[in-house]
């Protein structure tokens, strides 16, 4: 496999989002999130990051395909003043300016593409992405938090926890958002509890 990564910026992710759409609905059906998307909310959930003018995204391209070059994961952020109300809640309530912190949406990408690396770049583009702009002093993103004894929880599932924390980034449990989405097993859509990690500029 021959894995490039991509910046992208402001009017250029509405070139990618039935990409991102795709790419979202598919890994998210994994444990933890269990997400049963569709195609409709993926659209309204991704209009947030097309308007803002200051969201991005990481692509990972495949380059190797006899079909030509595919999007095989993506890894998106946007200054949190621009997202919803949910996921700035904590923050405000915390007294927390949301002007200073970069929001670090998902990090999605196909099993077969794992264990190479794109996962880092991904952290990595970010980052440098927010490094270009002004007013920032942290970044942030958050994580599903599922009971341990989840009946779903696949044998040997291994949290990303570690992970997280030698990319610099710091659990809060002070700082919960609740997000709504219907599960695999369920019929309708429930509040799921999403933690928060943070790291320091």
């Amino acid at each position: 496999m021959s894995v490039s990564l991509m910046p992208v910026s402001g009017v250029e992710l509405q070139a990618y989002i039935d990409d991102l759409a795709r790419l979202r609905i598919r890994v998210f059906r994994e444990y933890p999130y269990l997400y049963q998307g569709s195609a409709a909310y993926e659209q309204q959930y991704l209009q947030t990051y097309t308007g803002s003018g200051q969201a991005m995204a990481v692509l990972a391209m495949d380059d190797s395909l006899p079909s030509g070059q595919r999007i095989v994961g993506a890894s998106t952020g946007i200054p949190m003043t621009h997202e919803s109300e949910a996921f700035r809640q904590p923050f405000e309530l915390a007294g927390i300016d949301t002007a200073t912190l970069f929001y670090c949406g998902e990090s999605v990408l196909l099993p077969e593409y794992r264990g190479q690396g794109i996962y880092r770049g991904f952290f990595a583009g970010r980052e440098r992405y927010v490094r270009t702009l002004a007013g920032f002093e942290s970044l942030c993103f958050c994580a599903v938090v599922r009971p341990v004894n989840h009946p779903l929880k696949p044998v040997g599932y291994q949290p990303l926890d570690a992970v997280w924390q030698h990319f610099g980034y710091s659990p809060r449990p002070d700082l919960v958002a609740h997000y709504d989405w219907q599960d695999i097993d369920q019929t309708a859509a429930t509040a799921h509890p999403m933690m928060f990690w943070v790291k320091t500029l």
